[in-house]
């Protein structure tokens, strides 16, 4: 997701694959692929103890040890282990990406996040809503519909000041060609536009995605790349981190 991302992408998957530089899949086959959601099951980690590690992940340990950490299971994200800091570590999957993407669906995709705590009050509560109507059953469109009326009646926060996550796991898998494209740090704000952050310039680190536009929530995810992943090892560009 998620990014991120992005969540999430990142809170938004593709659109972090899509910034990065990765190209989408192929709207005829992506979108043919994932054209509905998948049964529940194939969303949902068998192991818990590895989600949780994959969500810690997100995030060096001396952040992500002392975090709040959530794990998806059929009724939604649940707390998996307390934490100390503020800090909430979790796996977005697929229904975190912009509602263009042709990955919305696809079940593999794992993107573990690490929300610093103005992000956890702020902007969590958008995975939690997705995450309810995906595994309700509703469709694309009655989830876009959904959102956008929550949007309205101000249900969903706009992004705190200083709301911030990490995505810098080894193992993240942000779409059938991003995959776990590199480690980054998303930065999340209320609707602004690229040059406030002098985004997407020859030279700049910020990354904005701009391609997609269904993305209701009120927010803009500015990414810059990290040097390392979480673990502490060297992001190599053009290495194969895919999964």
């Amino acid at each position: 997701m998620t990014g991120n991302s992005k969540g999430a992408a990142g809170r938004i998957v593709l659109a972090i694959a899509m910034a990065l530089g990765a190209a989408p899949a192929l709207a005829g086959d992506g979108a043919a692929a994932y054209a509905t959601m998948a049964p529940v099951a194939q969303y949902l980690m068998a192991d818990r103890n590895a989600e949780i590690a994959l969500a810690r992940s997100a995030a060096p340990p001396a952040i992500s040890d002392d975090a709040t950490i959530m794990v998806l299971g059929g009724g939604g994200y649940e707390i998996a282990a307390k934490g100390k800091n503020g800090f909430v570590c979790l796996v977005e999957r697929s229904w975190m990406s912009p509602f263009d993407s042709s990955d919305f669906w696809n079940p593999k995709l794992r993107g573990p996040v690490c929300y610093n705590p103005p992000a956890a009050r702020s902007i969590l509560p958008r995975t939690v809503k997705r995450t309810a109507l995906a595994l309700a059953g509703r469709s694309k469109p009655a989830m876009l519909d959904a959102i956008k009326a929550a949007v309205a009646k101000k249900e969903l926060p706009q992004p705190e000041i200083g709301s911030m996550s990490y995505m810098m796991s080894h193992q993240q898998y942000l779409g059938d060609e991003g995959k776990s494209w590199m480690p980054h740090l998303m930065f999340h704000l209320p609707r602004t536009d690229a040059a406030s952050w002098g985004a997407n310039l020859p030279g700049s680190p910020i990354m904005l995605d701009d391609e997609h536009t269904q993305v209701p929530e009120p927010e803009t995810i500015f990414m810059v790349a990290a040097g390392k992943w979480s673990d502490g090892t060297p992001y190599v560009r053009g290495a194969d981190h895919s999964h």
